[in-house]
């Protein structure tokens, strides 16, 4: 059975979401109170409504309830008591899971006080993921994933090269977990050699780290950091 989204708010984050959310084949229903935005959305995904998201009537109508498995609100910053109210009707239609979009601490403890299950401030993100971006010259990418969790890719350690991930033994001696590895490799097309960064897969106990690899690891920042500084 399809995953059943909700994305309620179509600006530049939340039809960015819609869209993204579209392209994984869910079901996913867009929502804003601008005919505008719901037309640029409309192609990327199920279904494009235009609508009040604080009118009950309305979202029961839409058939958002408990069968929805996700309902992401993305309301601009300047509307935060429109996020409230909309909040609050999803999880009295027993909505599995209700993500809303905050701009700061107070409204994260508002949401989070009214039973939100997760609460995102996109500006606090991205300047982290910035200053980590810009602060080491080994961090090529990073994903945030909330309390202080974060997926980076990495280039190899100097102190890495030429070493076994058993010898390394990430887990236990810098608490982060090793997910892939992305390496170059030659390849032959026609009469021509060309390198192309290809995922190695599961890494195991013998595998060897190269200057050249890309470390895709999961951890706490404060550990990350552990390898990077």
């Amino acid at each position: 059975m399809k995953k059943k989204y909700v994305v309620i708010g179509l600006g530049d984050l939340g039809s960015r979401i819609a869209m993204a959310l579209g392209s994984t084949n869910a079901e996913v229903l867009a929502i804003d109170v601008d005919a505008d935005a719901v037309e640029d959305v409309k192609e990327h995904v199920s279904t494009a409504v235009k609508a009040d998201s604080t009118d009950e009537k309305a979202l029961l109508s839409l058939g958002i309830d408990k069968t929805v498995d996700a309902a992401i609100i993305s309301i601009g910053p300047d509307k935060f008591e429109n996020t409230v109210l909309t909040a609050v009707l999803l999880l009295q239609n027993n909505v599995k899971k209700v993500v809303a979009r905050a701009s700061s601490k107070l409204q994260e403890k508002i949401l989070k006080t009214l039973g939100v299950h997760q609460v995102l401030i996109p500006e606090h993100q991205i300047a982290l993921q910035i200053v980590n971006l810009v602060t080491s010259s080994d961090v090529i990418d990073m994903v945030g994933l909330g309390d202080d969790y974060k997926i980076v890719h990495l280039r190899t350690p100097a102190a890495f090269i030429g070493k076994s991930l058993q010898e390394l033994d990430l887990r236990i001696r810098y608490n982060v977990n090793l997910i892939t590895i992305k390496r170059d490799e030659t390849v032959v097309i026609g009469d021509q050699k060309e390198t192309k960064e290809v995922i190695y897969g599961v890494p195991t106990a013998s595998t060897i780290l190269e200057a050249r690899d890309i470390l895709i690891v999961f951890g706490r920042d404060k550990d990350i950091r552990k390898i990077i500084d």
